[in-house]
Protein backbone atom coordinates (compact mmCIF):
# COMPACT_ATOMS: atom_id res chain seq x y z
CA UNK A 1 0.00 0.00 0.00
CA UNK A 2 1.52 3.60 -0.69
CA UNK A 3 1.84 5.52 2.09
CA UNK A 4 -0.07 8.27 2.52
CA UNK A 5 1.86 11.95 2.61
CA UNK A 6 1.06 14.12 5.52
CA UNK A 7 -0.03 18.02 5.59
CA UNK A 8 3.71 18.63 5.95
CA UNK A 9 5.15 16.76 3.18
CA UNK A 10 2.93 17.97 0.33
CA UNK A 11 3.42 21.70 1.24
CA UNK A 12 6.81 20.95 1.04
CA UNK A 13 6.83 19.91 -2.35
CA UNK A 14 4.51 22.69 -3.16
CA UNK A 15 7.08 24.92 -2.13
CA UNK A 16 4.91 26.48 0.57
CA UNK A 17 5.96 26.83 4.41
CA UNK A 18 2.70 27.37 5.90
CA UNK A 19 -0.73 27.74 5.18
CA UNK A 20 -2.28 31.37 5.55
CA UNK A 21 -5.12 32.78 8.10
CA UNK A 22 -8.06 31.37 5.55
CA UNK A 23 -6.63 28.34 4.79
CA UNK A 24 -5.58 27.76 8.73
CA UNK A 25 -9.52 28.83 9.72
CA UNK A 26 -11.04 26.26 6.67
CA UNK A 27 -8.82 23.46 7.74
CA UNK A 28 -10.46 21.90 10.44
CA UNK A 29 -14.26 22.58 9.37
CA UNK A 30 -13.42 20.45 6.08
CA UNK A 31 -11.57 18.27 7.62
CA UNK A 32 -13.84 16.90 10.18
CA UNK A 33 -16.58 16.86 7.38
CA UNK A 34 -18.65 19.44 7.71
CA UNK A 35 -20.51 21.36 5.75
CA UNK A 36 -18.78 25.12 4.61
CA UNK A 37 -19.13 27.70 2.39
CA UNK A 38 -15.64 29.41 2.40
CA UNK A 39 -15.58 32.94 1.10
CA UNK A 40 -12.50 34.76 0.15
CA UNK A 41 -10.91 37.09 -2.25
CA UNK A 42 -9.40 35.56 -5.39
CA UNK A 43 -5.97 34.89 -5.30
CA UNK A 44 -5.81 33.90 -1.82
CA UNK A 45 -5.30 30.03 -2.08
CA UNK A 46 -9.04 28.76 -1.62
CA UNK A 47 -8.13 25.75 -4.27
CA UNK A 48 -5.97 24.42 -1.65
CA UNK A 49 -7.62 25.25 1.39
CA UNK A 50 -10.08 22.82 0.46
CA UNK A 51 -8.48 20.13 -1.39
CA UNK A 52 -5.44 19.91 1.82
CA UNK A 53 -7.61 18.77 4.12
CA UNK A 54 -10.02 16.88 1.61
CA UNK A 55 -7.74 14.65 0.21
CA UNK A 56 -6.88 13.43 3.68
CA UNK A 57 -10.47 11.58 3.68
CA UNK A 58 -9.62 9.27 0.09
CA UNK A 59 -9.31 5.60 1.20
CA UNK A 60 -6.77 4.45 -1.15
CA UNK A 61 -8.24 0.73 -1.02
CA UNK A 62 -11.63 2.32 -3.05
CA UNK A 63 -11.09 2.11 -6.96
CA UNK A 64 -13.81 4.42 -7.37
CA UNK A 65 -14.56 8.05 -7.36
CA UNK A 66 -14.85 9.95 -3.78
CA UNK A 67 -14.10 13.31 -4.61
CA UNK A 68 -16.10 15.24 -6.91
CA UNK A 69 -15.10 19.03 -7.35
CA UNK A 70 -17.32 21.13 -9.77
CA UNK A 71 -16.00 24.08 -11.52
CA UNK A 72 -17.58 26.73 -13.56
CA UNK A 73 -15.03 26.88 -16.34
CA UNK A 74 -12.37 24.35 -17.77
CA UNK A 75 -9.80 27.08 -17.37
CA UNK A 76 -10.55 26.80 -13.48
CA UNK A 77 -11.19 22.91 -13.44
CA UNK A 78 -8.32 22.82 -15.08
CA UNK A 79 -5.95 24.78 -12.52
CA UNK A 80 -7.31 22.34 -9.99
CA UNK A 81 -6.27 19.35 -11.64
CA UNK A 82 -2.99 20.86 -11.77
CA UNK A 83 -2.76 21.67 -8.06
CA UNK A 84 -3.94 18.29 -6.92
CA UNK A 85 -1.37 16.87 -9.44
CA UNK A 86 1.30 19.21 -7.79
CA UNK A 87 0.53 17.64 -4.28
CA UNK A 88 1.71 14.39 -5.42
CA UNK A 89 -0.39 12.53 -3.12
CA UNK A 90 -0.19 9.71 -5.65
CA UNK A 91 -4.14 9.39 -5.85
CA UNK A 92 -5.41 9.53 -9.58
CA UNK A 93 -6.62 12.63 -10.88
CA UNK A 94 -8.94 13.10 -14.09
CA UNK A 95 -10.38 16.91 -15.61
CA UNK A 96 -13.26 16.41 -17.94
CA UNK A 97 -15.33 19.40 -19.63
CA UNK A 98 -17.42 20.23 -22.67
CA UNK A 99 -15.24 20.96 -25.86
CA UNK A 100 -13.48 17.19 -25.73
CA UNK A 101 -14.41 14.56 -27.42
CA UNK A 102 -16.53 12.23 -24.89
CA UNK A 103 -14.93 8.74 -26.23
CA UNK A 104 -11.57 10.39 -24.69
CA UNK A 105 -13.31 10.54 -21.54
CA UNK A 106 -14.39 7.62 -21.11
CA UNK A 107 -10.76 6.19 -21.80
CA UNK A 108 -9.49 8.36 -19.22
CA UNK A 109 -12.22 7.30 -16.88
CA UNK A 110 -11.63 3.47 -17.22
CA UNK A 111 -9.73 3.22 -14.30
CA UNK A 112 -11.45 5.55 -11.88
CA UNK A 113 -9.92 8.55 -10.91
CA UNK A 114 -10.13 9.35 -6.59
CA UNK A 115 -10.50 13.08 -7.46
CA UNK A 116 -13.03 13.54 -10.29
CA UNK A 117 -13.15 17.91 -11.46
CA UNK A 118 -15.14 18.71 -14.03
CA UNK A 119 -17.50 21.59 -15.45
CA UNK A 120 -21.35 20.92 -14.22
CA UNK A 121 -22.82 20.43 -17.79
CA UNK A 122 -20.16 17.53 -18.70
CA UNK A 123 -20.53 15.93 -15.07
CA UNK A 124 -23.92 15.65 -15.30
CA UNK A 125 -23.51 14.07 -19.09
CA UNK A 126 -21.46 11.20 -17.28
CA UNK A 127 -23.67 10.87 -14.53
CA UNK A 128 -26.98 10.34 -16.73
CA UNK A 129 -24.70 8.12 -19.34
CA UNK A 130 -23.13 6.05 -15.93
CA UNK A 131 -19.46 6.52 -16.71
CA UNK A 132 -18.91 6.16 -13.49
CA UNK A 133 -21.03 5.25 -9.85
CA UNK A 134 -21.57 7.73 -7.45
CA UNK A 135 -22.42 5.30 -4.58
CA UNK A 136 -18.80 6.22 -3.41
CA UNK A 137 -18.34 10.21 -3.49
CA UNK A 138 -18.71 11.06 0.22
CA UNK A 139 -17.83 14.75 -0.54
CA UNK A 140 -19.12 17.36 -3.22
CA UNK A 141 -17.13 20.48 -3.81
CA UNK A 142 -18.53 23.45 -5.78
CA UNK A 143 -15.88 26.17 -7.01
CA UNK A 144 -16.95 29.64 -7.31
CA UNK A 145 -20.78 28.18 -7.56
CA UNK A 146 -22.68 31.61 -7.52
CA UNK A 147 -20.50 31.43 -10.92
CA UNK A 148 -21.87 28.19 -12.12
CA UNK A 149 -25.58 29.60 -10.61
CA UNK A 150 -25.20 32.93 -13.04
CA UNK A 151 -23.96 31.23 -16.15
CA UNK A 152 -26.75 28.66 -15.94
CA UNK A 153 -25.90 25.49 -14.73
CA UNK A 154 -28.32 25.36 -12.09
CA UNK A 155 -30.19 22.58 -13.53
CA UNK A 156 -27.19 20.36 -14.06
CA UNK A 157 -25.67 21.15 -10.46
CA UNK A 158 -29.19 19.76 -9.55
CA UNK A 159 -29.02 16.63 -11.18
CA UNK A 160 -25.76 16.03 -10.25
CA UNK A 161 -26.52 16.97 -5.89
CA UNK A 162 -29.34 14.64 -6.75
CA UNK A 163 -27.54 11.91 -7.86
CA UNK A 164 -25.00 11.84 -4.71
CA UNK A 165 -26.72 9.83 -2.69
CA UNK A 166 -24.35 8.92 -0.19
CA UNK A 167 -22.59 12.42 0.05
CA UNK A 168 -21.40 13.28 3.42
CA UNK A 169 -20.24 16.61 3.07
CA UNK A 170 -20.31 19.86 0.60
CA UNK A 171 -18.05 22.70 0.48
CA UNK A 172 -18.92 25.89 -1.57
CA UNK A 173 -16.64 28.45 -2.19
CA UNK A 174 -16.56 31.91 -3.80
CA UNK A 175 -15.12 35.11 -3.51
CA UNK A 176 -18.03 37.01 -3.31
CA UNK A 177 -21.34 36.10 -1.11
CA UNK A 178 -24.38 34.45 -2.94
CA UNK A 179 -27.03 35.52 -1.48
CA UNK A 180 -29.20 32.75 -1.77
CA UNK A 181 -28.43 29.36 -2.29
CA UNK A 182 -31.02 26.97 -4.76
CA UNK A 183 -32.77 24.73 -2.44
CA UNK A 184 -31.44 21.33 -3.21
CA UNK A 185 -27.77 22.21 -2.17
CA UNK A 186 -29.37 21.49 1.05
CA UNK A 187 -26.33 22.20 3.45
CA UNK A 188 -26.81 20.75 7.27
CA UNK A 189 -25.65 23.46 9.39
CA UNK A 190 -22.78 24.73 7.26
CA UNK A 191 -20.07 26.46 9.00
CA UNK A 192 -19.53 29.77 7.06
CA UNK A 193 -15.72 31.24 6.91
CA UNK A 194 -15.97 34.69 5.37
CA UNK A 195 -13.10 36.77 4.47
CA UNK A 196 -14.56 38.21 1.39
CA UNK A 197 -14.42 42.08 2.79
CA UNK A 198 -10.40 41.43 3.11
CA UNK A 199 -8.04 43.64 0.77
CA UNK A 200 -6.24 41.29 -0.76
CA UNK A 201 -2.33 42.70 -0.15
CA UNK A 202 -1.87 45.80 -1.79
CA UNK A 203 -3.91 46.67 -4.39
CA UNK A 204 -4.44 50.02 -5.71
CA UNK A 205 -7.49 50.78 -7.87
CA UNK A 206 -6.45 54.15 -10.28
CA UNK A 207 -8.18 55.61 -12.98
CA UNK A 208 -6.66 56.62 -16.43
CA UNK A 209 -8.45 59.46 -18.87
CA UNK A 210 -8.67 59.10 -22.29
CA UNK A 211 -9.62 62.21 -24.14
CA UNK A 212 -11.63 60.51 -26.92
CA UNK A 213 -14.81 58.04 -26.68
CA UNK A 214 -12.72 55.70 -28.84
CA UNK A 215 -10.11 54.75 -25.99
CA UNK A 216 -7.84 52.71 -28.44
CA UNK A 217 -4.90 55.34 -28.24
CA UNK A 218 -5.17 55.94 -24.56
CA UNK A 219 -4.56 52.19 -24.24
CA UNK A 220 -1.53 51.91 -26.50
CA UNK A 221 -0.32 55.06 -24.18
CA UNK A 222 -1.31 53.52 -21.16
CA UNK A 223 0.41 50.23 -21.99
CA UNK A 224 3.66 52.00 -23.05
CA UNK A 225 3.52 53.51 -19.87
CA UNK A 226 2.97 50.15 -17.67
CA UNK A 227 6.22 49.20 -20.03
CA UNK A 228 7.30 45.26 -19.55
CA UNK A 229 4.93 43.91 -17.15
CA UNK A 230 2.28 40.76 -17.61
CA UNK A 231 -1.19 42.14 -17.40
CA UNK A 232 -4.60 42.30 -18.94
CA UNK A 233 -6.97 44.05 -20.41
CA UNK A 234 -10.83 43.19 -19.75
CA UNK A 235 -13.36 44.07 -22.39
CA UNK A 236 -17.00 43.33 -22.10
CA UNK A 237 -17.62 41.84 -25.47
CA UNK A 238 -15.83 39.30 -27.79
CA UNK A 239 -15.84 41.92 -30.51
CA UNK A 240 -14.64 44.15 -28.61
CA UNK A 241 -11.40 41.93 -28.15
CA UNK A 242 -10.98 41.66 -31.87
CA UNK A 243 -10.86 44.95 -32.39
CA UNK A 244 -8.60 46.01 -29.73
CA UNK A 245 -6.45 43.00 -30.91
CA UNK A 246 -5.98 43.95 -34.45
CA UNK A 247 -5.13 47.69 -33.12
CA UNK A 248 -2.21 46.37 -30.80
CA UNK A 249 -1.13 44.20 -33.44
CA UNK A 250 -0.81 47.33 -35.55
CA UNK A 251 0.74 49.07 -33.20
CA UNK A 252 3.64 46.27 -32.44
CA UNK A 253 2.42 45.05 -29.27
CA UNK A 254 1.98 40.84 -29.01
CA UNK A 255 -0.71 40.00 -27.21
CA UNK A 256 -2.92 36.78 -26.62
CA UNK A 257 -6.53 36.49 -26.47
CA UNK A 258 -9.07 35.12 -24.20
CA UNK A 259 -12.82 34.86 -24.48
CA UNK A 260 -15.54 32.30 -25.42
CA UNK A 261 -15.82 31.95 -28.61
CA UNK A 262 -12.66 30.71 -28.81
CA UNK A 263 -11.68 26.82 -29.39
CA UNK A 264 -10.52 25.47 -26.05
CA UNK A 265 -7.17 24.67 -27.49
CA UNK A 266 -6.43 28.12 -28.34
CA UNK A 267 -7.84 29.85 -24.85
CA UNK A 268 -5.10 27.05 -23.80
CA UNK A 269 -2.19 27.88 -25.73
CA UNK A 270 -3.04 31.21 -25.27
CA UNK A 271 -2.64 30.76 -21.46
CA UNK A 272 0.24 28.87 -21.77
CA UNK A 273 2.53 31.48 -23.96
CA UNK A 274 1.07 33.72 -20.99
CA UNK A 275 2.89 31.60 -18.33
CA UNK A 276 5.64 31.22 -19.83
CA UNK A 277 6.32 34.93 -21.56
CA UNK A 278 5.70 34.41 -25.43
CA UNK A 279 3.33 37.35 -24.71
CA UNK A 280 2.84 39.33 -21.67
CA UNK A 281 -0.60 40.96 -22.40
CA UNK A 282 -3.95 38.85 -22.61
CA UNK A 283 -6.99 41.00 -24.25
CA UNK A 284 -10.01 38.88 -22.03
CA UNK A 285 -13.75 38.95 -21.41
CA UNK A 286 -14.93 38.45 -17.58
CA UNK A 287 -14.00 34.40 -18.76
CA UNK A 288 -10.90 35.49 -17.70
CA UNK A 289 -11.58 37.07 -14.41
CA UNK A 290 -12.25 33.94 -12.39
CA UNK A 291 -9.83 30.74 -11.66
CA UNK A 292 -7.02 31.18 -14.00
CA UNK A 293 -3.48 29.50 -13.27
CA UNK A 294 -1.76 33.02 -14.57
CA UNK A 295 0.79 33.94 -11.45
CA UNK A 296 2.27 37.35 -11.42
CA UNK A 297 0.16 39.73 -13.27
CA UNK A 298 1.47 43.08 -11.97
CA UNK A 299 -1.60 44.99 -13.49
CA UNK A 300 -5.34 45.01 -14.74
CA UNK A 301 -7.22 47.31 -17.30
CA UNK A 302 -10.64 47.84 -17.43
CA UNK A 303 -11.20 48.63 -21.11
CA UNK A 304 -15.08 48.98 -20.50
CA UNK A 305 -16.36 49.40 -16.97
CA UNK A 306 -17.41 45.78 -15.51
CA UNK A 307 -21.82 45.42 -15.32
CA UNK A 308 -21.33 44.64 -11.28
CA UNK A 309 -19.32 44.95 -8.61
CA UNK A 310 -19.21 41.46 -8.46
CA UNK A 311 -17.30 41.61 -11.76
CA UNK A 312 -15.36 44.52 -10.84
CA UNK A 313 -13.79 42.73 -7.57
CA UNK A 314 -13.27 39.31 -9.46
CA UNK A 315 -10.92 41.04 -12.18
CA UNK A 316 -9.06 43.06 -9.65
CA UNK A 317 -8.16 39.37 -7.85
CA UNK A 318 -6.29 39.02 -10.82
CA UNK A 319 -3.46 41.12 -9.66
CA UNK A 320 -2.30 41.47 -6.00
CA UNK A 321 -2.54 37.94 -5.53
CA UNK A 322 -1.15 36.54 -2.12
CA UNK A 323 1.91 38.06 -1.13
CA UNK A 324 2.54 40.11 -4.52
CA UNK A 325 1.14 44.36 -5.45
CA UNK A 326 -0.64 45.02 -8.05
CA UNK A 327 -2.96 48.25 -9.97
CA UNK A 328 -6.35 47.62 -11.22
CA UNK A 329 -6.47 50.83 -13.18
CA UNK A 330 -10.20 51.94 -14.96
CA UNK A 331 -9.70 53.37 -18.54
CA UNK A 332 -12.35 56.24 -18.55
CA UNK A 333 -13.22 58.71 -21.59
CA UNK A 334 -13.14 61.92 -19.77
CA UNK A 335 -17.25 62.82 -20.13
CA UNK A 336 -17.91 59.10 -18.78
CA UNK A 337 -19.24 58.26 -15.22
CA UNK A 338 -18.25 55.72 -13.10
CA UNK A 339 -20.53 52.83 -12.11
CA UNK A 340 -22.08 53.64 -8.72
CA UNK A 341 -19.83 50.92 -7.04
CA UNK A 342 -16.64 51.93 -7.79
CA UNK A 343 -15.68 55.10 -5.72
CA UNK A 344 -13.79 58.22 -6.84
CA UNK A 345 -10.30 57.16 -8.19
CA UNK A 346 -6.74 58.79 -7.93
CA UNK A 347 -5.95 59.53 -11.63
CA UNK A 348 -2.77 58.01 -13.06
CA UNK A 349 -1.01 60.50 -15.50
CA UNK A 350 1.10 58.84 -18.61
CA UNK A 351 4.23 59.91 -19.53
CA UNK A 352 6.03 59.22 -22.17
CA UNK A 353 7.45 56.06 -23.18
CA UNK A 354 8.66 53.55 -25.81
CA UNK A 355 6.62 50.45 -26.72
CA UNK A 356 6.87 47.45 -24.43
CA UNK A 357 9.79 45.62 -25.24
CA UNK A 358 9.10 41.93 -27.57
CA UNK A 359 9.33 39.43 -25.43
CA UNK A 360 12.42 37.41 -25.04
CA UNK A 361 10.70 33.33 -25.66
CA UNK A 362 9.25 31.55 -28.20
CA UNK A 363 7.05 28.60 -27.09
CA UNK A 364 7.47 25.01 -28.75
CA UNK A 365 4.53 22.80 -29.32
CA UNK A 366 5.83 18.56 -28.61
CA UNK A 367 3.84 15.78 -30.49
CA UNK A 368 4.05 13.90 -26.86
CA UNK A 369 2.91 13.79 -24.01
CA UNK A 370 1.86 12.57 -20.44
CA UNK A 371 0.80 9.25 -22.06
CA UNK A 372 3.22 8.66 -24.00
CA UNK A 373 5.20 8.78 -20.75
CA UNK A 374 7.15 11.96 -21.56
CA UNK A 375 8.48 14.06 -18.21
CA UNK A 376 9.94 17.36 -18.02
CA UNK A 377 12.97 16.04 -17.56
CA UNK A 378 13.35 14.24 -20.53
CA UNK A 379 12.08 17.42 -22.57
CA UNK A 380 14.70 19.32 -21.07
CA UNK A 381 17.14 16.93 -21.67
CA UNK A 382 16.35 16.96 -25.29
CA UNK A 383 16.74 20.49 -25.61
CA UNK A 384 20.05 21.03 -23.63
CA UNK A 385 21.73 17.81 -24.45
CA UNK A 386 20.49 17.59 -28.23
CA UNK A 387 19.68 20.93 -28.61
CA UNK A 388 22.65 22.54 -27.10
CA UNK A 389 20.89 25.19 -25.47
CA UNK A 390 21.70 25.94 -21.32
CA UNK A 391 19.39 25.88 -18.88
CA UNK A 392 19.09 29.53 -18.75
CA UNK A 393 17.30 29.33 -22.80
CA UNK A 394 15.40 26.55 -21.88
CA UNK A 395 12.03 28.34 -20.12
CA UNK A 396 8.75 26.53 -18.86
CA UNK A 397 7.34 23.30 -19.88
CA UNK A 398 4.11 22.16 -19.74
CA UNK A 399 2.90 18.56 -19.86
CA UNK A 400 -0.65 18.16 -21.43
CA UNK A 401 -1.80 14.27 -21.52
CA UNK A 402 -1.09 13.69 -25.55
CA UNK A 403 1.33 17.26 -26.09
CA UNK A 404 3.59 19.50 -24.24
CA UNK A 405 4.63 23.08 -24.80
CA UNK A 406 7.94 24.47 -24.18
CA UNK A 407 9.54 27.66 -23.99
CA UNK A 408 12.64 28.79 -25.62
CA UNK A 409 14.58 31.86 -25.68
CA UNK A 410 13.95 33.41 -29.50
CA UNK A 411 17.05 34.27 -30.38
CA UNK A 412 18.18 30.50 -30.32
Amino acid sequence: MKQRKNKEEILTKLGIKELNEMQLEAYEPISTQKDTILLSPTGTGKTLAFLLPLVEQIDEENPEVQLLILAPSRELAIQIEQVAREMGTGHKVNVVYGGQHFSKDKINLKHKPAILIGTPGRIADHIRRETFITDHIHTLVLDEFDKSLEIGFEDEMEQIVTALYHCKQKVLTSATDAEDLPYFIKLRSPVIIDRSDEKINQLKVKKILSPNKDKLETLVKALCHLGDQPGIVFCNYKDSIQRVSDYLTENNIKHGCFYGGLEQNERERALIKFRNGTHKLIIATDLAARGLDVPEIKFIIHYHLPHSAEEFTHRNGRTARMNADGTAYVLLWEEEELRDFISDLEEEPLTQALLPPTPAWNTLFVSGGRKDKISKGDLAGLFMKEGGLTKEEVGLIEIKPDCAFVAVKKNK
